[in-house]
């Protein structure tokens, strides 16, 4: 088990991280979508290579790291490495078995030092399934690898959470992260959100010609095979590419399936102001207004890119008016 409780971290008198709060269960699989300071900070958390901070961290008492930066002993060849974890770790499991999953049968006698990173990776896969450790914490764990990796990686998870072990995922993908699990959560601005993530429905079934009108208070986007449901705060703007509403979040772009007008009506409410014919922005995510010329303005958000959007004459003395400015 591993749980986060009001976690806040400052580095160097700057907020990083505020309140904090997850619980990961045994059987459970979470992924957290952040960026490389909030994953390495939460990495060094538990870790315990970062020990100060805010809240209450308490995790299993045997846990593995998987870290980007691991290496491996070269000179091994796959099946000489293994067999060295199996006995380090006292596993009852099958080498055998093992590369047979993580398909690494026919590169057995190859040494690790010859190996391409996706071959690498599935090594370190291998080993984790050795160990036999009651929490699995993953820092970018598919990075740089191929496709056949990508899919091997979500078997080894899936067999590590059928074994009843707890297992963290820290990736700054979010296609990672919805491809290994529908629990994702997301350090938004310094704060840590689920998402609500809901699998595609496949199946045909016949819909009533009786409509229930309800309003519906976030934005749908699809993801792969996922349809992520944004709450209007996550949002920093929207604009129009060619004739496509794109929904930006931090660093995360996402499709929607609605026009700028109907994403106009109803984020209105939240909020969002129709700067230019092609831009919506969350106007609580506006930190500076900009004058170029007497006919030419800009807004700047409040994100680490300082993201500049463009405001039109007649939007910018509508955006006064609200403001309650002359």
């Amino acid at each position: 088990m591993l749980t986060f409780q009001n976690v806040s971290v400052r580095q160097q008198d700057t907020l990083i991280l505020e309140n904090i709060s997850f619980t990961i269960q045994p059987g459970e699989l979470a992924a957290i979508h952040c960026g490389v300071i909030s994953r390495e900070i939460i990495f060094g958390l538990i870790s315990q290579e970062i020990t100060t901070f805010t809240g209450n961290i308490d995790h299993a008492s045997t846990l593995s790291l998987f870290s980007i930066r691991d290496g491996l002993y070269d000179r091994l060849t796959i099946e000489e490495y293994l067999r060295f974890t199996k006995r380090l770790y006292d596993s009852s499991e099958s080498v055998d078995s093992v590369m047979q999953q993580l398909q690494l049968t026919t590169y057995r006698k190859q040494r690790l030092h010859r190996l391409n990173r996706s071959l690498v990776r599935r090594t370190q896969y291998a080993a984790l399934l050795l160990q036999n450790r009651e929490l699995y914490v993953f820092e970018e764990p598919d990075q740089d690898v191929d496709q056949e990796t990508h899919h091997l990686l979500r078997d080894t998870l899936q067999t590590l959470t059928s074994r009843q072990k707890a297992v963290l995922v820290l990736t700054s993908n979010m296609e990672s992260a919805l491809f290994m699990t529908s629990t994702v959560y997301r350090i938004d601005h310094r704060h840590l959100r689920q998402l609500d993530v809901e699998p595609e429905e496949t199946d045909e079934t016949d819909i009533s010609s009786e409509v229930i009108h309800v309003r519906f208070e976030k934005i749908p986007t699809k993801v792969n095979e996922k349809i992520i449901l944004l709450d209007p705060p996550e949002i920093d703007f929207i604009e129009s590419q060619d004739g496509q509403s794109i929904l930006h979040s931090q660093s995360d772009q996402f499709p929607s399936v609605f026009t700028m007008n109907e994403l106009e009506t109803r984020l209105t409410p939240y909020g969002f102001f129709r700067c230019h014919r092609s831009y919506l922005v969350n106007l609580q995510r506006v930190r500076e207004v900009i004058t170029y010329t007497k006919n030419s303005f800009s807004l700047v958000l409040d994100d680490s890119e300082k993201t500049t959007i463009p405001l039109s004459k007649t939007k910018m003395a509508e955006l006064k008016t609200m403001m309650g400015l002359k």
